[in-house]
């Protein structure tokens, strides 16, 4: 089996430990070692910092709390009951004030659109008197009301419920970030400027249906991120450079 790709610097059994704990299958399954792999750039992006949360740079427009207390990657943000399953976030940032969860794309939003599949376990009413625009959205989406192409709307809420629940245990303020990469081709056929621009187009229409909300949404592509972080220390600028070589940021 192909192993997968691990960056200099990314703490190799930390991140197997945590997909193992996600129970995605992951790296038995070799998707992990795949080269459209999208769980590769989000583990080697994030893992990286595990150990040295305190050098994470910032999202650029998003104000919080820096620097991180920690970083993890692949991070089960749990609803306020027990049963049934729960999502998972391709990384969680906990800071002084804020807990961040990101939502890291890569190739998915360009295989065809996802069904807006909502059981009435979301319809419990339990989410307060400030999570009303998540919730206008996800009987919208269930419906068939709002519709996106290429952005998997349905994902966003169920992660944003879930990190209104990890807010509430934590006293923390929650905040979901949407991090994208922008392939130029999928499969050998090439991914037109157009298809990129109507997906960015959709995460700005999603921002604002949900503003307002207890669960702040932030969006923006790796390119714009990664290109910000020669700043301010060399090891992260180096890391920066890898992540954009080996994954075509």
């Amino acid at each position: 089996m192909t192993q997968p790709v691990f960056l200099p610097g990314v703490p190799v059994d930390y991140v197997l430990q945590r997909f193992a704990l996600a129970g995605g299958n992951e790296v038995e399954s070799g998707k992990l070692a795949s080269p459209e792999s999208s769980a590769a750039l989000a583990a080697n992006c994030f893992a990286w910092f595990a150990r040295r949360p305190h050098l994470l740079p910032p999202f650029p427009g998003l104000d919080a709390d820096y620097p991180p207390l920690s970083v993890d990657i692949e991070y089960n943000a749990r609803f306020p009951w027990s049963g049934g399953r729960h999502p998972w976030l391709d990384a969680m940032i906990t800071t002084p004030a804020e807990i961040i969860g990101v939502e890291s794309k890569r190739f998915e939003p360009f295989r065809g659109a996802k069904p807006a599949s909502l059981s009435e376990a979301y319809d419990r009413p339990v989410w307060g008197d400030n999570m009303r625009e998540y919730e206008k959205l996800r009987d919208g989406l269930r419906s068939g009301e709002v519709a996106f192409t290429y952005l998997d709307a349905t994902q966003l809420v169920k992660h944003a419920l879930g990190l209104w629940a990890e807010g509430q245990r934590s006293g923390k303020r929650p905040i979901l970030v949407y991090l994208f990469a922008e392939p130029t081709a999928l499969a050998g056929r090439p991914i037109q400027p157009s298809t990129l621009a109507t997906h960015r187009d959709e995460a700005r229409q999603f921002a604002d249906l949900v503003q307002g909300s207890e669960v702040q949404f932030h969006c923006m592509s790796y390119a714009s991120w990664v290109s910000s972080w020669g700043v301010a220390d060399i090891e992260v600028a180096d890391h920066g450079r890898r992540l954009s070589s080996t994954f075509a940021l």
